[in-house]
């Protein structure tokens, strides 16, 4: 399966922003997809996952409340919504997809074979 992320840019503080997240050789709904965040300097984080049955969705603690990850297996993409944006979000925003049969998606990079390119977010202030 091959990820293609898309929909960063330049925003402003306060800005809402829809990233999407687009699989394609294999349908989206047999994987386990999400979203992680990597900040200059900084080590790649955990935003948010999707179950590939049910489509449960799961959140780091930071991202409850300004996060919604939502998906459309008919179009092969999941989405992250992000609202209240502020400049400690500037980011380069990856996707990713695993098959783990139970439990949750998965909280680790270690944890997702699959990545997309990484879609850049930066918030002005």
């Amino acid at each position: 399966v091959q990820l293609q992320a898309s929909g960063g840019g330049l925003v402003q503080a306060g800005d809402s922003l829809r990233l999407s997240c687009t699989t394609s050789g294999r349908s989206s709904r047999d994987y386990n997809m999400g979203w992680f965040r990597q900040a200059p300097g900084k080590e790649r984080e955990f935003v948010g996952g999707s179950r590939k049955r049910g489509g449960n969705t799961y959140y780091s603690d930071s991202a409850k409340g300004r996060f919604t990850i939502s998906r459309d297996n008919a179009k092969n993409t999941m989405y992250l919504l992000v609202n209240s944006l502020s400049p400690e979000d500037t980011a380069v925003y990856y996707c990713a997809a695993n098959q783990r049969p139970t439990g949750t998606p998965g909280y680790n990079i270690y944890e997702y074979p699959y990545w997309g390119q990484g879609t850049l977010v930066t918030v002005s202030s």
